[in-house]
């Protein structure tokens, strides 16, 4: 078998450039026709995330107990860390509520931090609607 000479790849490089020019790719549009209730509840998904009503997210104990107690807890809490915190009542006590976490991995990683001023600080099981 030969080598091929250069006329025979310039021709060959000739030919694959001038076919390639000659290819076209197709045009087309896509029309997306959707219920108008789907944007509507997209609507009121975004309210209830933006208002934290959603409760399947993961949140830190600090604390149950008193409110007394629970201010005191939150006040420490705030002067030490950014993540949000809300006291919440459960009758007749009071629970001190840290982060609003989407995963588990998330609260986990803020659960280590929290431990080093909080020691009894846990995950509690997250709470459906």
């Amino acid at each position: 078998m030969r080598k091929p000479n250069a006329f025979h790849l310039f021709a060959i490089a000739g030919f694959i450039f001038f076919s390639s020019l000659q290819a076209t790719a197709q045009q087309g549009n896509v029309n997306i026709e959707q219920d108008q209730k789907i944007e509507k509840l997209m609507e009121v998904k975004r309210e209830l995330n933006k208002n934290n009503e959603i409760r399947d997210r993961f949140v830190i104990q600090l604390f149950y107990g008193d409110n007394g107690e629970a201010n005191e807890v939150i006040q420490k809490y705030r002067a030490i860390y950014s993540y949000p915190s809300q006291i919440t009542y459960e009758a007749p006590n009071y629970k001190v509520w840290v982060g609003n976490f989407r995963n588990r991995l998330e609260a986990d990683r803020a659960l280590i931090k929290v431990k080093e001023n909080f020691p009894n600080a846990f995950i509690p099981k997250p709470q459906r609607k």
